[in-house]
């Protein structure tokens, strides 16, 4: 038990250590209302047992793209995320429509924002980005069978695109260029579990 804290201590001395429990939410109040997503302020009774007050962004969730070609070339968009104040090197991802399937939402953002159809489309991975805040799961797909075709971006987006080798993408990781999340999570888990040795 060394390195954990005194309650996680007290925690796996009753045995609760790994046991599902279920959370009491005592309230839920709607702080703000977005086109994308909402604000909520919770109080809760945790599983744990601690009594807390969590703020936090309730969203409908993402679907992610890898388009892979053939040859094992990756193509990503860049494009501006106020957020961050800066461009970023992305794959193709997007919110999920109302009453829209993981798939659908990756079949629509690619064509939105590359103008590429895909034969074929394989879940990899799904990651939560912040889940210390946000509900947000995104869906990452591998996208595979490319066709080209014209892109259907919205009015605010302008988005570049570029086709990128893996040795070229690990290499602007490390140099600190790619740094979007779902980008570094979905090309990493293909060039570990996938691409079997692509270069």
């Amino acid at each position: 038990m060394r390195g954990l804290n005194m309650r996680t201590r007290k925690i796996v001395a009753k045995g609760e250590y790994g046991k599902t429990r279920k959370i009491k939410v005592l309230s839920s109040k709607l702080m703000f209302q977005g086109r994308v997503f909402d604000v909520r302020r919770d109080r809760v009774i945790e599983p744990s047992g601690i009594k807390a007050t969590r703020d936090w962004i309730v969203h409908p969730g993402s679907a992610v793209v890898l388009p892979v070609f053939p040859d094992g070339r990756i193509l990503m968009i860049r494009q501006y995320r106020h957020a961050t104040r800066q461009y970023m090197w992305e794959l193709v991802a997007g919110h999920k429509e109302k009453g829209e399937s993981p798939v659908e939402g990756a079949r629509r953002e690619l064509l939105e924002e590359t103008g590429y159809t895909a034969r074929r489309f394989k879940n990899l991975l799904e990651i939560y980005p912040s889940p210390g805040m946000l509900s947000e799961r995104m869906d990452i797909f591998l996208a595979q069978g490319l066709t080209e075709g014209t892109a259907q971006p919205e009015d605010d987006e302008t988005i570049t695109l570029r086709i990128f080798t893996l040795d070229e993408i690990k290499r602007w990781m490390q140099a600190g260029k790619i740094r979007d999340s779902k980008s570094v999570s979905g090309i990493l888990y293909y060039a570990t579990f996938v691409a079997r040795g692509r270069k």
